[in-house]
């Protein structure tokens, strides 16, 4: 991710994201400044973790559930080297930024998408609708965020961000317990999306009343 990360507004709350950026930055620091001594650029990073997720999805869409856990659990990672590569280098950029997070994006689907197919194998139509709720949920997180952004508010709170729902989606992978993965995905990602709308709620109710 060749985005710049800016510090958290006044307005927001702590996130596990921020949390683990913060924690293993001596880590990850480390193993970008390889990447970058070994001519790596951050989007061939980012392009990796994409084609690792691509590959767990494959795995998912097969019911070998440990392998594309194993596969995520190295790939998910790469999400947060390529933004630190991107800072290392000095060079990190609105676009690359874009990429990122449309990446990301396209790369939970794409994982759900492996899901879906399964289910459908396995005639079950209760799972294949939770599937279709996990990633609306998960599409709402980022769409809340980005529109509230776009309109001036802050919006990065909330119970289930991508960070959250990668972990939960690898630790029942490696169970091969998918389905509890995607009863809290569909549970937590759509409270986070009302989480969202009330915070920026609140935020335009202050604009009002202090005239701003």
């Amino acid at each position: 991710m060749e985005e710049k990360h800016t510090e958290p507004s006044a307005k927001s709350t702590w996130s596990l994201e921020i949390f683990l950026r913060k924690l293993f930055k001596g880590v990850i620091d480390p193993i970008a400044s390889l990447f970058i001594k070994m001519g790596l650029k951050p989007n061939t990073i980012t392009a990796m973790g994409f084609i690792l997720t691509i590959l767990a999805a494959y795995f998912t869409a097969t019911g070998r559930f440990l392998i594309a856990g194993l596969i995520l659990l190295v790939g998910a990672p790469l999400d947060v080297v390529d933004g630190s590569m991107a800072r290392l280098r000095g060079e990190p950029t609105r676009f690359g930024g874009f990429i990122d997070s449309v990446t990301d994006r396209y790369s939970e689907l794409v994982l759900l998408l492996g899901l879906l197919f399964y289910y459908v194998q396995q005639q079950s139509l209760s799972a294949c609708l939770l599937t279709f709720i996990a990633a609306a949920g998960s599409v709402m997180v980022s769409y809340t965020k980005a529109r509230a952004e776009s309109l001036g508010f802050t919006a990065k709170v909330g119970l289930l961000t991508r960070v959250e729902r990668m972990i939960i989606m690898v630790a029942f992978l490696l169970i091969k317990r998918p389905i509890i993965a995607l009863w809290i995905i569909s549970i937590g990602a759509n409270i986070t999306a009302i989480q969202r709308m009330w915070f920026v709620y609140k935020q335009s109710k202050e604009q009002v009343n202090t005239g701003t």
